[in-house]
């Protein structure tokens, strides 16, 4: 498939800071590509300059055809933005606030209407279209953001981490509206820090921290990086120390990294099963008491985790 996006070289500077810094990727008609890593990693500054907000420092991205730098009104035209901000009028209902946005769009009259009904069909609030927005729970406005965003039908779809806050359920229901938009043949650029939505939606995904793009595939290519390798969550307590028993993990045979996110160490082994006998030892030597424990085969946190030595935090 040919490519709707080509980012190249992008970079962006505020002041001494780089929050982007320069990089390369491209995005094919059709798919939904995922940008992954943790808050603060560069992903909203990325959807920001792709979706003409801010200004690129250097590089450049073209869309469609189009230059982000030299055509910014001919983008707008192929492009859809879900930001992870809600841009909605709580006094109105969801209609009133697609009515709203899509005069924006300059759309209008009957056209609107009927586009209003087949966006909320979308995003499953028919039912509720007449209720004031205030009135919603975080899920539903999530899904009436998403709403706004496909107003004008775009080719290229930026959502920008659109689960962040909500409840399980709605989250469910997010994503199954991605993968619906993407079966009618929306183009999806997906922002987040949730591995498992990433393994989920995405046909390629991208890995991004500190502003730079460390790694970009398929999850097979991806996870191909960290060879047959398994992922052994150990879950403590609160009132343990997950520091002390990451030190302590490291130096043991088998152990190629330990890591801590929350109340979680996360080791990095070729046999999970090998060492777990070792591990437990290790934790009972230290006084800390391991409440359950996951084994994983590899997936884009253990990549993740591969290349830049931590976890991918929530």
């Amino acid at each position: 498939m040919p490519s709707i996006l080509e980012v190249n070289n992008l970079v962006k500077k505020y002041g001494d800071f780089t929050a982007v810094k320069g990089i390369s990727f491209d995005i094919r008609e059709g798919e939904i590509f995922s940008l992954l890593g943790p808050n603060g990693a560069g992903k909203t500054t990325t959807i920001s300059m792709l979706s003409t907000l801010y200004d690129p420092t250097d590089g450049d991205a073209v869309i469609a055809g189009h230059s982000i730098k030299k055509y910014p009104m001919a983008v707008r035209q192929v492009i859809g933005v879900v930001p992870q901000d809600l841009a909605l009028y709580e006094e109105l209902t969801a209609r009133e606030n697609l009515e709203f946005w899509g005069q924006m769009y300059g759309l209008g009259g009957k056209p609107l209407a009927s586009r209003i009904d087949e966006v909320l069909e979308q995003i499953g609030l028919t039912d509720k279209a007449k209720n004031r927005v205030k009135t919603y729970s975080g899920g539903m406005k999530r899904r009436v953001n998403i709403g706004v965003g496909l107003l004008h039908k775009p080719r290229l779809l930026f959502m920008d981490e659109p689960t962040v806050g909500i409840d399980p359920q709605s989250r469910r229901a997010i994503l199954d509206t991605v993968k619906a938009l993407n079966a009618q043949g929306m183009t999806v650029l997906y922002t987040t820090h949730y591995m498992e939505e990433a393994a989920e939606l995405s046909n390629r995904v991208g890995i991004i921290d500190h502003g730079e793009l460390i790694a970009l595939g398929t999850q097979d290519e991806l996870t191909r990086q960290v060879g047959q390798t398994d992922t052994l969550l150990l879950h403590i307590g609160e009132e343990e120390d997950p520091e002390a028993l990451s030190t302590a993990l490291r130096g043991l045979p088998g152990v190629q990294n330990a890591d801590v996110s929350d109340h979680t160490v996360s080791i990095i082994t070729p046999s999970a099963e090998d060492i777990l006998a070792a591990v437990v030892a290790k934790a009972n030597e230290r006084g800390i008491k391991i409440r359950s424990l996951d084994i994983r085969e590899p997936n884009l946190e253990a990549v993740f985790l591969h290349l830049t030595g931590r976890a991918l935090r929530d």
